[in-house]
């Protein structure tokens, strides 16, 4: 597998998005699935497309925005996908209960740990590959990100489909496709995670200025 994700990565890395999700699709089948964080509907529009019925992953971590929830349920009616909504092992109010309240405020690493790392790597345990939304743009950690990675942690293929789009491509695409975008996105939401953890930005700021600001957090965890 690493090596398969190795030669794709080289092979790959000029592709289209949509050759990229039919090399993926192709290669794994129905051991492959898209991960969303319903932001927006991009990787979604795409990856369905070209595979009708691809299982969508939304890691629902009990704390989302209601816009969220919302998005995800437009997303599961409009494209033909099969989404699987996956919860954590703990409510929030057992969390709280266990560990004490605000835990996303007291050690966010480990919150995130709880609600959405562990949560995905039990989602993925039925799959070898999984498309991301991944963009080398969004955070300093993910510049050298390629379009096909071998994910060593959890041994498993990662696809990276539009990694080198910019900001103004991912609203090109949205704008000409007509595709579905959390209403937070337009009201200073431009990176959106947990309501808990995710604050408004200015125009012109950082998108991801908002997530677990002030904590020096910039990951989740499911990317590093």
């Amino acid at each position: 597998m690493r090596d398969l994700a190795e030669q794709a990565a080289e092979d790959l890395k000029d592709a289209s998005a949509e050759d990229v999700i039919r090399w993926a699709t192709d290669t794994f089948g129905d051991r492959i699935c898209i991960t969303s964080s319903m932001s927006d509907a991009v990787i979604v529009h795409l990856a369905s497309a070209v595979r009708p019925g691809i299982d969508v992953v939304f890691l629902d971590t009990g704390y989302h925005f209601p816009e969220t929830i919302g998005t995800r349920d437009a997303v599961a009616a409009v494209y033909p996908i099969n989404l699987i909504n996956v919860t954590p092992s703990r409510t929030v109010a057992e969390q709280d209960a266990e560990l004490g309240p605000r835990l996303y405020g007291r050690n966010p690493d480990l919150c995130c740990h709880l609600r959405k790392v562990e949560p995905l790597e039990r989602a993925l345990k039925g799959y070898d590959s999984w498309i991301t939304g991944v963009r080398r743009e969004e955070t300093l950690s993910r510049r050298s990100t390629r379009v096909v990675e071998f994910d060593e942690k959890r041994q498993k293929v990662k696809v990276n489909p539009i990694v080198a789009w910019t900001s103004e491509q991912v609203d090109e695409y949205i704008a000409s496709n007509g595709v579905l975008v959390n209403p937070l996105v337009y009201d200073g939401y431009p990176s959106i995670g947990c309501r808990t953890c995710t604050l408004r930005v200015e125009a012109g700021a950082d998108p991801r200025s908002g997530r677990w600001a002030g904590t020096g957090k910039t990951e989740c965890g499911l990317h590093v």
